[in-house]
């Protein structure tokens, strides 16, 4: 059985520091000093235990990569639970999308965030755990405003990170930014998946809205290099419960390698 660390780490310029990061870490790690691949991922409270997470329901990614022996480290940063200020810690850029009313006002921090990812936390765990650094077993993922983060991570910081899980992602709120983003970049070899559930909007309009979109960012990074998973998760709503069904889709993708190994 795998094993789950919580750490604390300083986020300096953030208001909720230090902050909790939780690491999984496989049954083989502690019988081998070789460099195991990684997964980075937003809302850490989520991913493994029920208890811990939001609305009592985790992702069951470590009865999954228990199950399944995966040599895979993921390691989960927290949100910041006050008021909005997880909105504004995972968005990158200003909301563009003045239709969402009920959406409170706040200063978007995403890329100090991801700033964060890349020079604190990141170095840290390269140093304590032996862990890949090199880019080609190094992913970043989150569900919603940090599938939003993660979309935004794997084109700004590609030298980094050559996959990313983009589940459920808050696309509409920086799409034009990301266009841009993405347009700017010059991607290395990526693997991305991109997702959607089909009653995560209610309305056909909304439906067909968020699916476009989904599909014009998928043919930019396409048109970029990157492979690309984009997926319609038939009945899927924007819940852990749901998130959880795809695990065991992305985590494939992705890391294929892990798989073959077992075989």
């Amino acid at each position: 059985m795998g094993q789950v660390e919580e750490i604390l780490l300083s986020m300096e310029g953030f208001s909720q520091s230090p902050r909790k990061v939780w690491v999984y870490l496989p049954d083989s790690y502690a019988h081998s000093h070789k460099k195991y691949d990684v997964l980075y991922m937003f809302d850490g409270h989520n991913l493994f235990f029920d208890e811990l997470a939001t609305y009592g329901k985790c992702w069951g990614l470590k009865d999954y990569l228990d199950k399944n022996q995966l040599d895979l480290v993921v390691i989960g940063q927290d949100c910041n639970h006050t008021s909005n200020r997880r909105l504004s810690e995972y968005c990158p850029d200003a909301l563009i999308n003045t239709d969402l009313e009920d959406l409170p006002h706040f200063k978007a921090k995403g890329v100090a965030t991801a700033e964060w990812f890349v020079n604190v936390l990141k170095p840290y765990c390269e140093t304590k755990y032996h862990i890949a650094k090199d880019r080609m077993h190094v992913g970043i993922g989150g569900s919603s405003m940090g599938g939003l983060m993660s979309e935004y991570m794997i084109a700004k910081y590609n030298s980094f990170f050559s996959k990313a899980a983009c589940v459920s992602p808050s696309t509409h709120f920086n799409y034009d930014f990301l266009m841009h983003l993405i347009n700017q970049t010059n991607f290395k070899e990526t693997w991305i998946y991109l997702d959607q559930g089909s009653q995560e909007v209610h309305g056909k309009r909304l439906f067909i809205d968020s699916m476009d979109l989904m599909l014009q960012l998928n043919h930019n990074l396409n048109e970029k290099g990157c492979h690309t998973y984009p997926h319609l998760v038939p009945g899927g709503h924007h819940t852990e419960a749901d998130w959880e069904k795809v695990v065991m889709i992305f985590l494939p993708y992705l890391f294929p390698d892990l798989y073959n190994k077992k075989r």
